[in-house]
């Protein structure tokens, strides 16, 4: 019998986001970091959409694309963002009916404004478009909220499998092998997500070593090889989100059997609950570390200022510490050297206005989202001027060209200021790297990141001290306002008597032939 290429729609609008900071995502946002559209998404060859061509390309099939906008993280998108790029892939999609799939490369932690799941959504919106009869197949982040409109619509969800993320492009793989699975009549995908109400920063969140996500993802990917199991994912919710029904878990999937797929993911999830206390940091202030790491010989020693994540969708203008960095310059002399990022776009301007070797007084910091601190007064030398652009070498942007807009080093006796116009998300040290500061060789090395700096730094740091400070990214969310979050909820009630998990449940059905 001949084969028969089927013709799947892929298409996307990636990003996670934050609802307590951060700077509205508008479509400039996706500008500056990938936005295709029709053909141009068929030369993408890393990442989740990369993954997935590479697969229907060996299984014969035709991709049929519709848009791909993919951003850097932020607060909500704009109305108008969302509704533009909603309407283009909605749009494309019923334009190259009929399709035999949808393949969609999400995040799972996007809201827009007035829209309070953007994935779900959207996943509703195409499944009105395609109909019962065509399966969908997304791919999540596994800090995704996942939710029942997720689940309800969807034939099947893949979450990645790494943090830090190192696996875009194999989960890519696996979805798309998925839905050729499912349209070749190999597998009928069945799926339930447990959740408990666990809200935890990332800190702790590593899939490596004997951090506690990692052994609970070890557990949950040990399902995959019992009988009937096609898929397990593990989800430590993004928790700067404040929606209904948050929480972290597992997400089953197996071939027809819903039952199985419920007690599984129910009995991971007990395991998660089980593990909380262990996903809480220990935190320092700023202060404190410091005080600590300039008795400690050599370095660098890294200050993580998880509070301001671009990662998370905070702004990247924090100075809580540079504040804690420049007392101590006088007294350790210009030789020793300490690296911090703010993104704030006046003093950038300034800095290039000025030109390299001038000295110039301006207030920094906390301009972009003002609600967590003041500006600091400071006096400098710009050392160095640039345009901003990099490259990520790997992760979820690999390859991927970053763009901190004009950006300059700005030198405070011994501190070294990289100014950026605009906030980028960290995965190794490339924004550094880029202005030529070396983290190997500073005293104190700021990073903004929660998991990505045990990458770029772990190898050779001195110390860690994770800082305590305000931000819309804090490590622990212990005092989040939520409103939308209803209690009870770890880690503000830690224990919740008689818990049982919620469950959601997909759909049930069997739509191919083989």
């Amino acid at each position: 019998m001949s084969h028969v290429p089927l013709r799947i729609a892929i298409g996307t609008i990636f990003t996670e986001c934050n609802q307590f900071g951060g700077i509205p995502i508008d479509l400039a946002w996706f500008e500056r970091y990938e936005l295709r559209r029709g053909d141009e998404m068929l030369t993408v060859n890393k990442g989740v959409m990369g993954g997935m061509l590479e697969v229907l390309g060996r299984a014969g099939h035709t991709p049929v694309p519709t848009i791909y906008a993919s951003a850097g993280p932020g607060g909500p998108l704009t109305a108008a963002c969302y509704a533009q790029l909603k309407g283009e892939l909605l749009d494309c999609l019923a334009a190259c009916l009929p399709v035999d799939g949808v393949l969609l490369p999400l995040h799972g932690a996007a809201v827009a404004e007035e829209t309070g799941d953007l994935e779900g959504d959207l996943i509703c919106a195409v499944r009105e478009v395609v109909g019962w009869d065509v399966p969908i197949v997304a791919t999540l982040d596994l800090h995704a909220h996942v939710t029942d409109q997720m689940v309800t619509h969807a034939d099947a969800l893949l979450a990645w499998e790494t943090y830090p993320h190192a696996d875009s492009f194999s989960t890519g793989m696996r979805g798309a092998q998925m839905i050729v699975d499912m349209l070749a009549g190999r597998c009928h995908p069945t799926m339930a997500m447990a959740k408990v109400p666990v809200i935890t920063g990332a800190i702790n969140g590593s899939t490596h070593g004997d951090d506690p996500f990692a052994v609970l993802m070890r557990q949950t990917k040990a399902h995959e090889g019992d009988p009937g199991v096609l898929s397990t994912s593990l989800f430590l919710v993004h928790p700067y989100l404040d929606q209904p029904g948050m929480g972290s878990g597992a997400l089953v999937i197996t071939d027809g059997n819903m039952e199985q797929a419920v007690a599984t993911a129910r009995k991971l999830a007990l395991s998660y609950w089980a593990r909380r206390f262990d996903l809480e940091p220990v935190t320092w202030t700023p202060a404190e570390a410091v005080s600590a790491g300039i008795n400690m010989e050599g370095g660098p020693v890294l200050l993580v200022e998880t509070a301001d994540c671009c990662g998370g969708g905070a702004a990247g203008d924090s100075v809580a510490s540079l504040g804690a960095l420049l007392p101590i310059a006088p007294a350790t002399g210009p030789e020793v050297i300490s690296i911090v990022p703010v993104a704030d776009p006046e003093v950038a301007s300034v800095c290039h206005k000025a030109g390299v070797g001038a000295e110039i007084t301006v207030k920094i910091g906390h301009k972009l989202d003002p609600r967590w601190g003041e500006p600091i007064l400071v006096t400098g030398r710009v050392e160095r001027l640039s345009d901003g652009y990099f490259h990520y070498e790997g992760g979820i942007f690999e390859g991927v060209q970053g763009e901190m807009g004009p950006s300059a080093v700005l030198a405070v006796g011994g501190v070294r200021i990289l100014v950026t116009t605009h906030a980028t998300y960290d995965w190794r040290d490339e924004q550094y790297r880029a202005v030529d500061l070396d983290p190997a060789k500073a005293k104190f090395v700021v990073v903004k990141n929660p998991m990505n700096y045990r990458m770029a730094y772990g190898a050779f740091a001195r110390a860690i001290f994770v800082l305590a400070t305000p931000g819309p990214t804090p490590a622990t969310v212990r005092n989040m306002k939520f409103e939308k979050l209803a209690r009870p909820y770890f880690p503000l009630d830690q224990e919740i008597p008689d818990l049982q998990p919620m469950i959601l449940r997909g759909p049930m059905r069997s739509l191919y032939n083989s």
